[in-house]
């Protein structure tokens, strides 16, 4: 049903990469990145034995599996990279992964277990201290987490079959799909309150905000299309065609390209998001669905980050670097 994590090159638009992980019967579902572009975190949905690998994104090479429960869908990083968050829609729970050990450090209930699988999408605020949980019910509801003691602090009804949760930069808006009621939930999280329901396509699912927060793209998954959400108005603006199936959507830490996954086309729709028009259409594995994109490279500022690998990660303005020692060069200069 779902293959392995397949890594793009946003230069070439071309599979660098495939990384096997999770079980064959199984596979993953969800992908997060750590702040600093070091690992990438996995959840292999129904898996009975592995629920989160860890890979090495300098290597992709698998360096931790972690058990977090039967069905875990997706995942968020805290902003300081030292928690991920789970959600898991079998048990009505999201697990608290240590990054540092990549152990799980507290399991918090959400949903209503009488009533079926419910977490499901998940975002943290930029501040790090809030988690919002979609709750997948029929009813649509948002959990709010309390990350400093991991507990559920209020919950939000919004439309129906939410899905996926994300945040503007500034942290003050979150935007829920919400795949029944085919609509966009705004929530204001200072209040906790939804100030603006947003119609979009027929089933929206993955839903990424730019880094300057002015546009929400929308992956509509039965349109086919992707929805451009105006955020200072909560109006579609766009509307873009693309593969079979659209799922996730990620945004380049630029703002300039917007990365799609569509589950039955098998493709990667990249979107330029000055113009809203497909320029690239990747061939993937089968049925892509979660989707993230590594951060913007940063210099590296000790020699530790250079040894094991960690040259490799760092772009312009430092690198690329050739080898270890360019790496260890650069900081001893700089």
């Amino acid at each position: 049903m779902w293959t392995t994590p397949l890594l793009l090159s946003q230069q070439t638009n071309t599979v660098i990469a495939t990384i096997p992980v999770g079980v064959a019967s199984n596979g993953p579902f969800g992908i997060a990145i750590t702040p600093d572009g070091a690992r990438a975190y996995v959840t292999d949905v129904n898996s009975n034995t592995v629920s989160v690998t860890v890979i090495d994104t300098a290597t992709n090479t698998v360096v931790a599996t972690i058990p977090a429960g039967v069905g875990t869908l997706e995942v968020a990083i805290t902003p300081d990279g030292t928690r991920a968050y789970v959600t898991d829609e079998s048990s009505n729970t999201v697990s608290v992964i240590d990054t540092a050990s990549n152990t799980v450090v507290a399991t918090i209930p959400v949903g209503v277990a009488s009533i079926g699988p419910n977490p499901f999408g998940i975002a943290i605020t930029p501040d790090g201290s809030r988690a919002y949980v979609a709750d997948a019910v029929l009813a649509g509801a948002v959990w709010v987490i309390d990350t400093a003691s991991n507990t559920v602090v209020a919950t939000i009804p919004v439309g129906s079959g939410t899905r996926w949760v994300a945040i503007t930069p500034d942290g003050t808006r979150a935007y829920v799909t919400n795949q029944i009621s085919n609509t966009v939930s705004v929530i204001d999280t200072a209040t906790n309150t939804v100030v603006a329901t947003i119609s979009v396509g027929v089933q929206p699912f993955g839903v990424a905000i730019t880094p300057d927060g002015t546009r929400a793209y929308v992956a509509d998954t039965n349109s086919n299309t992707v929805s451009v959400i105006d955020t200072a108005s909560n109006t579609v603006v766009a509307t873009i065609p693309v593969g079979v199936g659209s799922s996730g959507v990620a945004i380049t830490p630029d703002g300039t390209r917007a990365y799609v996954t569509n589950q039955i086309s098998n493709t990667v729709s990249v979107i330029d998001t000055t113009t809203d028009t497909v320029v690239v259409t990747v061939p993937v594995g089968v049925d892509p669905l979660g989707v993230a994109v590594t951060p913007a490279p940063q210099a590296p500022t000790t020699i530790k980050d250079c040894q094991h690998g960690g040259y490799l990660k760092f772009g312009p303005p430092a690198g690329p670097f050739k080898n270890q020692g360019q790496c260890v060069s650069y900081v001893e200069h700089h």
